[in-house]
């Protein structure tokens, strides 16, 4: 049955290039190919979304594209025996809002292996405050655990810390007995993250400058969002063996560094990719959040948004200006 609803479009002119981005009407007949319709009830922003709707990064590359990386609803059609109408389910990344339509519409349509059941112990608003944020954090912690970083280690650093990974990595660790430093230039954030658990704060400006290919033995683990002089500065400055789980790149993709922290310290360096992780690990992400994920932390991180404001939302966010995360309520 066809039903007309409301999607946020971004659009290319073919000819000049230009793209443009709306609220339009659209109907169920236009979604993409999958087994699952969802009618979506709630989403977030994420980098990648403010990426695509400012066009400051080649993020969409299929247009029409709705954005919406992170959708939480239920389900009003299916194919799959995995899901019936009336489940309630959660999806995060699988290329949605750059190849395949997202959440920033009433409806979704997804193939069945991209969603997973909507954890018990969390309300589809709270798995959008979340969203690939706090999920990428967990996948992030489970990493250092994997490595074996123990709390008893030392102090795990975390960069970015007032950023939506940075924030829920913080709290994550902190619930799991270890000890967080957290790394911000936003002076102003210190008893934010120190609420989240953190127990020293880190100047940005340390890091984000050139350093030494070996520095003062500081840290047992860290958890990186922001790639480039950062990470090679934290690279330099981990124990003996020593793990970083690295998943972003908001100071950029090179990394000036060596290979001595490596050859003499034993540091491993692990990359973390929350958009095409397998599904034991992304459940097992899922289930590390609902249990250890603190509530009052995550009311903390979290604040409300009008979805009809994501075009004055996202430059806000690309530039820093938004701590935590939002959550967008989908009517």
């Amino acid at each position: 049955m066809s039903e007309d609803f409301t999607a946020y479009v971004i659009e290319r002119d073919e000819t000049t290039k230009e793209q443009s981005a709306s609220w339009k009407s659209v109907s169920t007949d236009d979604l993409p190919e999958g087994d699952v319709t969802i009618r979506v009830r709630h989403t977030t922003m994420n980098y990648k979304d403010a990426l695509a709707i400012t066009n400051k990064s080649p993020v969409v590359r299929r247009f029409p594209m709705v954005p919406g990386i992170d959708i939480a609803g239920e389900v009003v059609a299916s194919d799959s025996p995995d899901y019936a109408v009336g489940d309630e389910v959660i999806m995060n990344g699988w290329g949605v809002g750059e190849v395949h339509w997202g959440g920033y519409a009433q409806y979704a349509r997804m193939k069945a292996d991209w969603l997973l059941k909507k954890p018990a112990g969390l309300s589809g608003a709270d798995c959008m405050a979340i969203g690939t944020a706090g999920y990428t954090a967990a996948l992030c912690v489970l990493r250092l655990q994997q490595a074996g970083v123990e709390p008893g280690d030392g102090t795990i650093l975390v960069t970015g810390a007032s950023g939506g990974v940075g924030s829920f990595a913080i709290s994550l660790l902190s619930s799991l007995g270890y000890t967080v430093a957290a790394s911000t230039g936003r002076v102003e954030e210190e008893p934010y993250l120190k609420s989240l658990g953190a127990t020293e704060i880190v100047d940005r400006k340390t890091l984000s400058e050139k350093g030494r290919p070996l520095d003062n033995e500081l840290y047992a683990g860290a958890v990186d969002s922001v790639g480039s002089t950062t990470l090679a500065n934290v690279i330099a400055r981990m124990k003996y063996d020593g793990v970083i789980a690295a998943c972003g790149l908001a100071q950029g993709f090179d990394l000036p560094t060596t290979v001595m922290p490596f050859i003499l310290r034993g540091v491993t360096l692990a990359g973390v990719d929350s958009v095409m992780a397998p599904k034991a690990r992304r459940e097992a992400a899922w289930s590390l959040l609902e249990e250890h994920m603190d509530r009052a932390a995550l009311a903390e991180i979290t604040q409300e948004a009008d979805i009809k404001d994501v075009a004055e939302i996202a430059p806000k966010l690309i530039a820093g200006q938004i701590r935590g995360r939002l959550v967008f309520t989908v009517d």
